[in-house]
C-alpha cells in the first residue's frame, strides 16, 4: 500500500527552516516510539460504495472485491516509465513528453448542433410560449444564440490543454508532497466510462484548485478532457476566456431571468442544448455541489443544483438513456485560506491575481520541506435513472421547523413529531424554477444524496485528527508522548467506523508533518525530561482548529447526537459537574432518549445532517446506518423485556451509562464535537436581548458575529467565533419562528416575532439549546 507521506517524508533531513525548530523536533521525537501500537495499513476500509437502498443494481455492478487490494498511486508522480521513451534526456523532459502523449479528443461542430437542437428550434419557430420566432429576424436570433453559446463554452484547444497540463504538473509537484488516488476507485470509473453512458462527476468544493486538479487527474488516467462547470462570479472575464479554452463551462446570466422573459427562455434552451450535446458525445462533466470556498451562505450550491437540473432533464426526456453519477471529494492536509469577510464578497479571481497567487505559493514553499498532501476520492458510479425511480417511491410528508420545535420550546406540548424537517436554505434559481415542482424536489434530494456520499467517502487527514485532539481534549496543552498514543487511538476509532484516513507511514513522521502544518496555531515548548509540550495558541487559532476538526464530525455524528441527547436527559437530574458514578446510576428510558434525539436532530441544520433525518421510513444507507440504530450504549438486562432493536417493540428498554474507565472521556469527547455549533446557537439566543432589530439579514448576522467575537474574548470560546456559525444561527432562528422577515423598499428585513419578544420565551429558547451542551 502506498503511503500518503511516501518515501519522501522518511528520507527528508530532520532539519527544518529554523535551527530552533529542528532542536525541538530532535528532542521531542527521541522517545520510545516502539511502545505505540502500529495501526496504519491494518483493516483499512474500502470506502465509496454507492447506496444499496436507492440503487441496488448499481451497487452490484462496476465493483469486484479484488479492486480493494489495488492500493494507491500518486497522480502527480511522473517518471520516465510514464512515457514511451527512455534515456537520460527523457528523465529531464518527462513532464513535457508526458503532456504531449495525453489523448485529447478532436473538437466537433458544436455550434451547428446546438442550433439544430429541439429546444432551440422550438423557440426560434415560436412553437413554445414566449418563443422568439414571432416578429423577429432569424439572423439576429441566431447571432444571439451564438453570443450565449460563446459565453457558455469554447472548443478545447489541444495545444493549450497540453501546455497547461505541463505547467500544472510542475506547480503541483512544488505545492504538494503527493496527490493520492485509490487505483480501485479509478478502476470503477474507467469501467463505467467503457459502458457507453455519459459520466457526470458531482464534487465537494474545498478550494478553487479542485476545478484544476480534478481535470488534470482524469486526463492523466486516460478519460479525456473533463468539462468543468465553473462559477462565473469567482472568475474575471480574462480568466473565464482561458478556462473556456481548457474545457470550462459558464452559466450565462440571462439563464437566471424570470420564467416569462424571452431572453431567459432562450438562454436556458441553449444551456440545455449544450448539456445534451455533451452527454451525447460522452464527454465527462464535473459539477460542484458546494458553494465556492469562502462564500458565506448555504452549503449546497444553487448553481450546482441548476447544472444538475439540466442533466436530469436531459435523461428524463430521453436525449440519453441514462447517466452515471460519480460522487467526488478532494481532501487536503491544509486548504489554502479562503476570504471569509461578512462586509464584502470575495473579488473575482483574475489572471494576474492567479499568477501572483501561484508565485506566492511557490515562494512560500521554496526551501520548505512541509508541503501538503491531498487525496482524491471517486465513489462508485450509480445510475441516475435507477435513482429517479427509487427516489420518487419513498417521498413522505415534511413539516417546517416552526411546526416541529416551537411548541416544545415554549412548553406548549411534549410530543415530538417523528417526521422529516423542511429546511431549504439554498435559493432556487431560474433554471431550477423552470422545472416542475416534483423535479425541483428531485434535484434537491439528489444533490443532498450525492453530497452525503462524497462526504462519507472522504478520508480524514492527519491535521484534522490533530486539531480535534488539541481543541476538544487538550486546549491547555498536552505532552507529545501522550499525543502519540491518542493520535493512534483516534485513528483506530475512525477506521473501525468504516471511514478511511488520508495518510500512512511512521507515526513520528505523521505527527511532525501535522504539527508543522499547524505551526501557526500551536506552540511547542521543550521541558527538561526531553519531551515536548504542545499548546494550542489562544485566540483565532482555536477558530481555525475548530474548522479543521469539523472534518471528523461525519465520522462520529450519530454518536455525537446520541451523547448530546443523553446530556439533555441528565440535565436537571444531576449537577453538570457531578461525578460520573452519580450519572451512571440513573436509568435512561429508551423512549425518552429517542425523543431527545429527535429534538436535537430537528434543531441541527440540514446542511450538517445531510441524509441523517428522523422519520418512520428506513433512512438511506448512504448516510451509514439509521441514527437510532447506531447508538453504542448497551441495554440494561434487568430492565429489558424485548431483544428487538426496534423502538416500537421495546417500550420497556432502559439504558445506563457504562462505568468503564474510558467512558467518561469518550462521552465528553463526543459531546464536544457539536459544542461549537450548539454554543453559537445558545449565544445567539442570549443575543436576542440586545440585538438591534429590525435589520437586514446581513446586518443582523454581522451584529451577531461581532457579539460572538466579543464573547470569545471574554470567555475564551473562540471556536464559536465563526461567521458561518453566525449565519447558521440566524437562518435556524428564522425557520424556528424566532425571527420573522418582512418586505421593505430596501429589501427584506428581520424583526423579532411577537412570540419571542418576551424575555421569558427567550430564556426558554436558550435553556432548550443549553441542555445539549456539555461543559
Amino acid at each position: 500500500m502506498a503511503t500518503m507521506l511516501e518515501g519522501r517524508c522518511q528520507t527528508q533531513p530532520r532539519s527544518s527552516p529554523s535551527g530552533r525548530e529542528a532542536s525541538l523536533w530532535s528532542s521531542g521525537f527521541g522517545m520510545k516510539l516502539e511502545a505505540v501500537t502500529p495501526f496504519l495499513g491494518k483493516y483499512r476500509p474500502f470506502v465509496g460504495r454507492c447506496c444499496q437502498t436507492c440503487t441496488p443494481k448499481s451497487w452490484e455492478s462496476l465493483f469486484h472485491r479484488s479492486i480493494t487490494d489495488l492500493g494507491f498511486c500518486n497522480v502527480i508522480l511522473v517518471k520516465e516509465e510514464n512515457t514511451r521513451f527512455r534515456g537520460w534526456l527523457v528523465r529531464r523532459l518527462c513532464y513535457f513528453l508526458w503532456s504531449l502523449e495525453q489523448h485529447i479528443p478532436p473538437c466537433q461542430d458544436v455550434p451547428q448542433k446546438i442550433m439544430e437542437s429541439t429546444g432551440v428550434q422550438n423557440l426560434l419557430s415560436g412553437r413554445v410560449p414566449g418563443g422568439t420566432g414571432e416578429g423577429q429576424v432569424p439572423d439576429l436570433v441566431k447571432k444571439e444564440v451564438q453570443r450565449i453559446l460563446g459565453h457558455i463554452q469554447a472548443p478545447p484547444r489541444p495545444f493549450l490543454v497540453r501546455l497547461f497540463s505541463w505547467a500544472l504538473l510542475r506547480f503541483l509537484n512544488c505545492l504538494f508532497l503527493n496527490v493520492q488516488l485509490h487505483k480501485g476507485q479509478m478502476k470503477m470509473v474507467q469501467k463505467a466510462a467503457q459502458a457507453g453512458l455519459p459520466l457526470v462527476l458531482l464534487s465537494t468544493h474545498k478550494t478553487l484548485l479542485d476545478g484544476i486538479l480534478l481535470p488534470f487527474m482524469l486526463l492523466s488516467q486516460g478519460l479525456g478532457v473533463l468539462r468543468v462547470a465553473w462559477d462565473s462570479r469567482a472568475c474575471s472575464p480574462a480568466l473565464r476566456a482561458l478556462l473556456r479554452k481548457l474545457g470550462g463551462l459558464f452559466l450565462p446570466p440571462e439563464a437566471s431571468l424570470s420564467l416569462d422573459s424571452s431572453e431567459g427562455l432562450l438562454a436556458r434552451a441553449v444551456v440545455q442544448a449544450v448539456i445534451e450535446q455533451l452527454l451525447v458525445s460522452g464527454q465527462p462533466l464535473l459539477i460542484f455541489l458546494e458553494e465556492p470556498p469562502g462564500a458565506l451562505g448555504p452549503r449546497l450550491s444553487a448553481l450546482g443544483q441548476a447544472w444538475v437540473g439540466f442533466v436530469v432533464q436531459a435523461v428524463q426526456v430521453g436525449i440519453v438513456p441514462d447517466a452515471l453519477l460519480v460522487p467526488v471529494a478532494v481532501t487536503y492536509d491544509l486548504v489554502p485560506d479562503a476570504p471569509c469577510d461578512i462586509d464584502h464578497a470575495s473579488a473575482p479571481l483574475g489572471l494576474w491575481t492567479g499568477a501572483l497567487a501561484v508565485l506566492r505559493s511557490l515562494w512560500s514553499r521554496w526551501g520548505c520541506s512541509h508541503r501538503i498532501c491531498s487525496r482524491v476520492h471517486l465513489a462508485q458510479p450509480f445510475s441516475l435513472q435507477e435513482y429517479i425511480v427509487s427516489a420518487r417511491s419513498c417521498w413522505g410528508g415534511r413539516q417546517t421547523l416552526e411546526q416541529l420545535l416551537q411548541p416544545i420550546v415554549l412548553g406548549q406540548c411534549t410530543a415530538v413529531p417523528d417526521t422529516e424537517k423542511e429546511q431549504e436554505w439554498t435559493p432556487i434559481t431560474g433554471p431550477l424554477l423552470a422545472l416542475k415542482e416534483e423535479d425541483q424536489l428531485l434535484v434537491r434530494r439528489l444533490s443532498c444524496h450525492v453530497l452525503s456520499a462524497s462526504v462519507g467517502s472522504s478520508a480524514v487527514m492527519s491535521t484534522a485528527i490533530m486539531a480535534t485532539l488539541l481543541l476538544f481534549k487538550h486546549q491547555k496543552g498536552v505532552f507529545l508522548s501522550q499525543l502519540l498514543g491518542e493520535f493512534s487511538w483516534l485513528t483506530e476509532e475512525i477506521l473501525l467506523r468504516g471511514f478511511d484516513v488520508g495518510f500512512s507511514g511512521q507515526l513520528r513522521s505523521l505527527l511532525q508533518h501535522s504539527l508543522s502544518l499547524l505551526r501557526a496555531h500551536v506552540a511547542l515548548l521543550r521541558i527538561r525530561q526531553g519531551d515536548l509540550l504542545v499548546v494550542p495558541q489562544p485566540g483565532p487559532g482555536l477558530t481555525h482548529l475548530a474548522q479543521l476538526s469539523a472534518e471528523l464530525l461525519p465520522v462520529f455524528l450519530s454518536e455525537a447526537v446520541g451523547a448530546c441527547a443523553v446530556r439533555g436527559l441528565l440535565a436537571g437530574r444531576v449537577p453538570p459537574q457531578g461525578p460520573w458514578e452519580l450519572q451512571g446510576i440513573l436509568l435512561l428510558s429508551q423512549n425518552e432518549l429517542y425523543r431527545q434525539i429527535l429534538l436535537l436532530m430537528h434543531l441541527l441544520p440540514q446542511d450538517l445532517l445531510l441524509l441523517k433525518t428522523p422519520g418512520s421510513r428506513p433512512a438511506c444507507d448512504t448516510g451509514r446506518q439509521r441514527l437510532s440504530r447506531k447508538l453504542l450504549w448497551k441495554p440494561s438486562g434487568d430492565f429489558t423485556d424485548s431483544d428487538s432493536d426496534d423502538f416500537g417493540e421495546a417500550d420497556g428498554r432502559y439504558f445506563r451509562l457504562s462505568q468503564q474507565s474510558h467512558c467518561p472521556d469518550f462521552f465528553l469527547f463526543l459531546c464536544r464535537l457539536l459544542s461549537p455549533l450548539l454554543k453559537a446557537f445558545a449565544q445567539a439566543a442570549a443575543f436576542l436581548r440586545q440585538g438591534q432589530l429590525p435589520d437586514t439579514e446581513l446586518g443582523y448576522t454581522e451584529q451577531l458575529f461581532q457579539f460572538l467575537q466579543a464573547t470569545a474574548q471574554e470567555e475564551g470560546i473562540f471556536e464559536c467565533a465563526d461567521p458561518k456559525l453566525a449565519i447558521s444561527a440566524v437562518w435556524t432562528f428564522r425557520d424556528l419562528g424566532v425571527l420573522q422577515q418582512t418586505p421593505s423598499p430596501a429589501g427584506p428585513r428581520l424583526h423579532l416575532s411577537p412570540t419571542f419578544a418576551s424575555l421569558d420565551n427567550q430564556e426558554k429558547l436558550e435553556q432548550f439549546i443549553r441542555q445539549f451542551i456539555c461543559s
